[in-house]
């Protein structure tokens, strides 16, 4: 493992938290960005690209494919800022909004300048108050500053700004789902394709980003590729920031470069375990993904990496789980969250996530039997890709890695060996 470069604090950087005006973000590091960025706007989209800079809220999805598309594309465009973190466990873009929204403004405008964007749209979590108010009072000042003056000069467009509180569904942060509730009806994923770089808001063509990934932006451009690859260990480029939380001594949200080892974030920056207890396991990348149990901590956080360990990175939230708690009833908490969750547009993702929660209580209060726990073995064959979105997908991934590592619970919850 490579040794950990220092890091330059790239996104959670103290001058742009809340408290600290706009001429203190541009005093600091805040505009040098944008500045590259409007000396040439060509290069933009090349940069991301060499940087390879991916989507960081979940998927790991290669920002400039999706640049491409919208770029290429004529006529009005829309971005959307994707705020509307709800999955437990998840909570670094809140951190990111309240404490450095004056990044978060500079890298939407330089998204907005790469692919010739006139609307951006700050698509937040209505339930993340704080974050709301810090990207408003960070808006305002932002438009009596020169730069929407400057902006408009060098693309002959004005960027329209503005936030928008999303439903407070976890559904709402489907990337179809966002649309839809920007265009103020219900968030009902649709289906694909057509994709939103196509035909997304009132169908024009649109671009959706997760707060995080436009966060990097300003940073990239102030400091160059080289230096943004080196952010991170081994192959992996730029930093992270992981929500650590559960059975950790220091839960918290941690900025470290892309490839630190799990090991790492839960030990040395966690704390460890609370007093008393031992790791059983960690869910990774919120919990619509994946379980790594004690044998897999040394794997580097980064997407690659975490696939081989057959999990996932997902949104970068670590929830560690200490001997002593019952992986079923865990496992039922999340599910119930997507039962809950579930819009209701796709029966088997409405049924399916309700049938499995069911399923997981009984098993979890000791009243299942060997038929409760084929059919949730059987449901992970047969309901993933049948809904519109992610939503079923991530309810069975989780079932299915919990059953993969801790087959045993399951077993010993039945109501009794032949039952």
């Amino acid at each position: 493992m490579d040794e950990a470069p220092v890091l330059d604090q790239v996104l959670l950087q103290p001058s742009c938290r809340v408290g600290a005006d706009f001429d203190a973000w541009l005093w600091d590091v805040g505009g040098s960005g944008l500045e590259a960025a409007l000396e040439d706007p060509g290069r933009i989209l090349d940069m991301v690209k060499a940087a390879d800079l991916r989507g960081l809220g979940g998927s790991g999805f290669p920002t400039w494919v999706k640049w491409s598309a919208v770029a290429a594309q004529t006529g009005e465009k829309y971005l959307i800022c994707n705020g509307n973190e709800d999955e437990p466990g998840t909570f670094k873009d809140r951190v990111l909004m309240e404490e450095c929204p004056h990044q978060l403004i500079e890298g939407a405008t330089i998204a907005a300048l790469a692919c010739g964007i006139q609307q951006i749209v700050f698509y937040i979590n209505p339930h993340l108050t704080g974050a709301i108010d810090a990207v408003r009072r960070a808006l305002h000042q932002w438009q009596q500053s020169e730069w929407p003056e400057r902006i408009a000069r060098a693309t002959g467009f004005q960027v329209v700004y503005r936030v928008q509180p999303s439903s407070g569904h976890y559904i709402g942060g489907e990337e179809t789902a966002a649309i839809e509730s920007v265009e103020g009806k219900f968030p009902f994923p649709r289906v694909k394709p057509p994709y939103p770089t196509e035909h997304g808001v009132h169908g024009r063509p649109t671009l959706i980003n997760n707060v995080e990934t436009l966060s990097n932006l300003p940073h990239l451009l102030r400091n160059g590729v080289d230096w943004f690859r080196r952010q991170g260990l081994g192959d992996a480029a730029g930093t992270k920031v992981y929500s650590l939380s559960g059975d950790v001594l220091r839960p918290g949200v941690y900025e470290l470069p892309m490839g630190t080892p799990l090991s790492d974030l839960l030990y040395r920056y966690g704390e460890g375990m609370l007093v008393g207890k031992k790791l059983k396991a960690v869910f990774t990348g919120g919990p619509s993904n994946t379980i790594l149990t004690p044998k897999d901590i040394d794997v580097p956080m980064d997407f690659e990496s975490v696939a081989a360990r057959r999990s996932a990175l997902g949104t970068g939230a670590m929830i560690a789980v200490s001997q002593g708690t019952g992986i079923v009833k865990k496992v039922g908490e999340y599910v119930s969250f997507f039962a809950s969750s579930s819009c209701g547009q796709c029966p088997s993702c409405k049924t399916g996530t309700y049938y499995m929660s069911q399923l997981l209580n009984r098993i979890g209060t000791g009243q299942g039997t060997r038929s409760d726990l084929d059919s949730l073995i059987n449901l992970c064959t047969i309901l993933p890709g049948s809904g519109r979105c992610h939503l079923i997908n991530g309810a069975v991934k989780v079932l299915e890695s919990s059953l993969y590592h801790f087959m045993d619970e399951y077993e010993q919850s039945l109501r009794g060996p032949h039952t």
